[in-house]
């Protein structure tokens, strides 16, 4: 591929079958909206430009795809008629012009490099992803000659009965000669059962000016495209399984690869362990040498080298792990940084706050960190110590190597190296107990 690539992508479908409220291409899969996945695809294969076409009324579709341009297909009269609704973007563009589909999210980029460069190498027109499914019933037909060019792309219904044995179906992937695009595009007709204009056609238009087409073909697996919420299930399967290959491949350890869910952009260093049933949410990078125990939630999070995570652990955005640091069962951590070698070991919560180097905050500590209109900060120190079961009450601060005991509540600032503990006086009366379940039989008639 040497030409200049623009990429076209088609976004405008209600996904009626979807049955929800949000436009199709942003259901995500890994942690991303489709129309994210194909954007990116675009961006790995450096298109000079890509340009987006939505439908009306949709928002947060054209605010998720920004920068890129979008164009609106007000009546929605077929898929060439949806690339040619972005005429305006097509003008003056050279090299090639890639045509994708949002809701196609697993197309690689290597695979459509091996088409750009099927268009360029003899000039074609015109460029089509083909793939060859056990049963190609329903799926449009591939017409190829002796030489491999193609010469049709046939509609199943239109098929004769030697078409209807070919196996080399459309994927619905085209990439254009940029040049020649809009002219070949503004010369298909609509004179269909549907009355609409099809991208298909556009090998029929270029076979008319004796310009040659040509097929690529691609497995069946990257062709999916969804339009249900059960082929989004396909989908996400399909691609957790890429991305756990990748991680493993870059030499971290899945104990059990199916049971560990992965986000588009999650990043594993070497020599990382993650045990089973682990969910990595959208914005992580984990370190090296890091375990990542059975049961753990993480999102938004940076987790550093040789920390130890887990089990049941939940980081949300805005966790900073230190190296060496230690975030045991039971523990949340919520926009706060747990410096190095520190542990907060279960049962606790930690949110907006600084956990100093090699602190120890005991079971059941929480920092208060809310009073029901702000978020307050805790700070605690370098090598502090809280004792078990103690409130922090944000704002507050707990300075470097200070003890707190175990069941306090702090509300202001404890100095360095100082202990500081608040309890209530205990108070005991003898025999209370015994008298009271005395007089409660009396009163209940029960012995």
């Amino acid at each position: 591929m040497s030409l200049e690539l623009s990429v076209v992508v088609l976004a405008a479908g209600m996904g009626t079958r979807m049955k929800s409220a949000l436009p199709k291409v942003m259901h995500k899969v890994a942690g991303k909206p489709m129309v994210g996945h194909v954007i990116d695809t675009a961006a790995h294969m450096k298109a000079a430009k890509t340009m987006v076409v939505v439908g009306p009324d949709m928002p947060d579709l054209i605010k998720t795809v920004a920068p890129h341009p979008t164009f609106e297909q007000t009546d929605r009269l077929g898929t060439a008629h949806a690339v040619l609704a972005a005429k305006d973007g097509l003008k003056g563009l050279t090299g090639n012009v890639l045509v994708l589909y949002a809701d196609s999210p697993l197309f690689t980029a290597e695979t459509l490099a091996r088409l750009v460069a099927a268009r360029e190498e003899n000039d074609h027109a015109v460029a089509v992803l083909g793939f060859r499914p056990k049963d190609p019933t329903g799926y449009g037909r591939l017409v190829t000659d002796q030489n491999g060019n193609l010469t049709a792309i046939v509609e199943d219904k239109e098929c004769n009965d030697a078409q209807r044995q070919i196996n080399f179906c459309n994927s619905g992937v085209m990439c254009f000669k940029a040049e020649d695009m809009i002219t070949t595009l503004e010369a298909i007709d609509n004179a269909n059962a549907k009355g609409e204009y099809y991208l298909t056609d556009a090998v029929e238009v270029a076979q008319k000016n004796s310009q040659s087409c040509v097929a690529v073909e691609v497995d069946e697996a990257e062709t999916l495209g969804v339009n249900s919420r059960t082929q989004l299930a396909v989908a996400e399967a399909i691609l957790q399984n890429r991305l756990r290959e990748a991680a493993m491949s870059e030499g971290a350890t899945l104990v059990d690869p199916a049971s560990v869910f992965l986000s588009a952009d999650t990043k594993l260093g070497r020599d990382v362990i993650v045990e089973p049933n682990v969910v990595f949410g959208p914005g992580v990078t984990v370190g090296d040498n890091v375990v990542i125990k059975a049961f753990s939630h993480l999102e938004s999070c940076v987790v550093g080298n040789g920390a130890d995570i887990g089990p049941y652990a939940r980081l949300r955005p805005g966790a900073e792990i230190g190296a060496g640091a230690r975030v045991g069962n039971f523990v949340e951590i919520k926009k706060a940084v747990v410096e190095d070698g520190a542990k907060v070991n279960h049962l606790s919560y930690i949110g907006d706050a600084r956990v100093g180097a090699k602190a120890n905050i005991g079971a059941g500590t929480i920092t208060c960190n809310y009073d029901g209109f702000r978020k307050q900060h805790t700070d605690i120190g370098a090598g502090a110590f809280i004792g078990s079961n103690s409130s922090l009450v944000a704002p507050v601060e707990i300075g470097d190597g200070a003890i707190v005991g175990a069941g306090s509540t702090i509300t202001g600032k404890v100095e360095a190296d100082a202990l500081t503990l608040t309890r209530a006086e205990r108070i005991e009366k003898k025999g209370w107990a015994a008298k009271f379940r005395e007089k409660m039989r009396q009163l209940t008639g029960k012995k």
